[in-house]
């Protein structure tokens, strides 16, 4: 049943994050650049902690759909156990909503890292920046569909309308910034 749309969402952020983190490892060693190795060389250690946290995520999304799985096949018998699975089918839902914005969160955390290096990284891999910058606008509407179509079940009308307001503003803005990334890129190119 893995990896879903969310562990996909995730793995792309990895994916987009880790080109950024190679521009900006190609840029720290091109030759007249040497007294721009540290600049170059923070972004990329900034990059690695990106993807390495968005990589744990592809795994923690398949976890929190085994979980609301688990949950459902819980007992229903009795007025207690339909308590009992109740809750932990809220609970399960809540962590499946939390896995997806997380995601959302970590990578748009990665657009000043492709921005850099759109904008200042080495003029040869600016399209690797460009791409990555299309991944991480990728996995961030993947995660935001994931979080929209989790919560529907979710019984907590407030935690709903702050995750789904959250939501919309990182989905609204991972939109803008990717397409003023895209304009860059095309610029660079084309001159």
């Amino acid at each position: 049943m893995a990896p879903g749309g969310g562990s996909v969402s995730a793995y792309v952020g990895a994916l987009g994050t880790s080109l950024g983190t190679m521009v900006a490892n190609l840029s720290s060693h091109k030759k007249g650049w040497d007294d721009r190795w540290r600049e170059f060389s923070d972004w990329a250690a900034s990059g690695q902690k990106i993807k390495d946290k968005l990589l744990l995520l592809v795994d923690e999304d398949t976890k929190s759909f085994n979980a609301i799985i688990e949950a459902m096949r819980m007992p229903k018998e009795t007025a207690e156990e339909k308590k009992k699975r109740t809750a932990a089918i809220q609970e399960a839902t809540k962590y499946a909503i939390e896995v997806p914005y997380n995601v959302m969160e970590t990578a748009f955390g990665a657009y000043p890292l492709l921005e850099a290096m759109i904008v200042h990284g080495n003029p040869n891999s600016v399209t690797d920046a460009g791409v990555g910058a299309l991944c991480i606008n990728i996995a961030i509407q993947g995660a935001w569909m994931n979080v929209k179509v989790n919560i529907q079940g979710l019984k907590d009308e407030e935690y709903k309308k702050e995750v789904l307001a959250k939501g919309w503003e990182l989905s609204k803005s991972s939109l803008e910034h990717f397409r003023k990334y895209l304009d860059i890129v095309h610029q660079r190119i084309e001159s």
